[in-house]
């Protein structure tokens, strides 16, 4: 989250989009070693509004004023510690490299200065360039000059410089411009047809969503958003729980879309449940959580379903079921 702040990197700097992608393009293999729709998602896309407004690839909100990136980002930081390759998107030659940028918890940016973190770029030819932000500190395994594969890895996903959750900043330039690797003729309308710049297994992969389920599980804590991104929130202690807690954060949500929690018990019944109002705008991240005090008679044995649905439009748009036996 953030505008690129690289030193030896002047061209990624400077804003606004390109009007249309030259000849001789790179494709764009995923720069990332996950998986879309399960271990990562995308949080933001590039910023195709010229004004102060804020428009992705496809007319959606999925960005921020000014965001000139693909934000692929892990679910919390257990992920991230356990370590998450950014992989080389094209093949090139290093064009330059930061490390030692300290890792930081989410949520405490350390603000413009240093703002890509830990960060590579990668010069393809012609023109254009990949940069590669916010890796773990001493993570970078490549050297100025030195010639990639695409998919060859290049350090590990991390939360330095301006970033506030483990993620990827991925970030294509044509000269001293940005290009969207989703869109990359800025000069057509927003959802207009065209060819992404990704290969077709990366694209594959990387199908607009709106709205997905981050983290979802049971607890006998109510636990806060930091503790879902820290990966610390208090296991569910089954029988001897006190609470049982239903919690559940998603991303992108669209203004109007209504989330719904229920929570039931082994026999069908309804412990808890319920519906929030209407969304007044585009939520970056939306956390929310339902629970039951455990009955004087203690746990009935059997499976408690938690249930989440958003309502968009009259219809049920993202879903996640959780269930734990005791």
């Amino acid at each position: 989250m953030h505008r690129l702040a690289l030193p030896a990197l002047a061209a990624f700097s400077a804003l606004g989009l390109s009007a249309a992608a030259p000849p001789g393009a790179p494709t764009f293999v995923l720069p990332i070693a996950c998986e879309p729709g399960r271990t990562c998602e995308i949080q933001h896309y590039v910023d195709r509004d010229p004004g102060p407004g804020t428009r992705d690839y496809r007319c959606g909100p999925e960005t921020y004023d000014g965001h000139t990136g693909v934000d692929i980002r892990l679910p919390d930081m257990a992920a991230q510690r356990r370590g998450v390759t950014v992989l080389a998107a094209a093949a090139g030659r290093v064009r330059y490299i930061r490390d030692g940028v300290p890792d930081q918890p989410p949520g405490h940016s350390t603000g413009p200065t240093n703002g890509c973190g830990n960060a590579v770029s990668i010069d393809h030819g012609g023109g254009w360039l990949t940069a590669y932000c916010h890796m773990a500190n001493g993570s970078v395994t490549v050297k100025p000059g030195q010639a990639v594969a695409a998919g060859q890895p290049l350090g590990k996903v991390g939360v330095t410089g301006m970033s506030d959750f483990p993620h990827l900043h991925f970030d294509v330039r044509h000269g001293d411009r940005v290009v969207d690797p989703f869109a990359p003729d800025a000069a057509s309308a927003c959802n207009a047809r065209q060819a992404s710049l990704w290969t077709p297994g990366a694209a594959a992969k990387l199908a607009y969503r709106q709205g997905v389920v981050l983290n979802a599980g049971f607890t006998a804590v109510q636990p806060s958003k930091d503790d879902v991104e820290l990966a610390t929130v208090e296991p569910f202690a089954g029988a001897a729980s006190p609470w049982m807690i239903f919690y559940v954060r998603a991303i992108g949500l669209l203004p109007g879309d209504e989330a719904e929690l229920t929570l039931k018990a082994p026999d069908g019944t309804t412990l808890a449940t319920v519906r929030r109002p209407p969304l007044a705008r585009w939520r970056a991240e939306d956390f929310n959580l339902i629970g039951k005090r455990r009955p004087a008679t203690g746990w009935p044995k059997g499976r408690y379903v938690g249930d989440y649905r958003v309502w968009r439009a009259g219809k049920v748009a993202v879903s996640r079921r959780v269930e734990v036996a005791l």
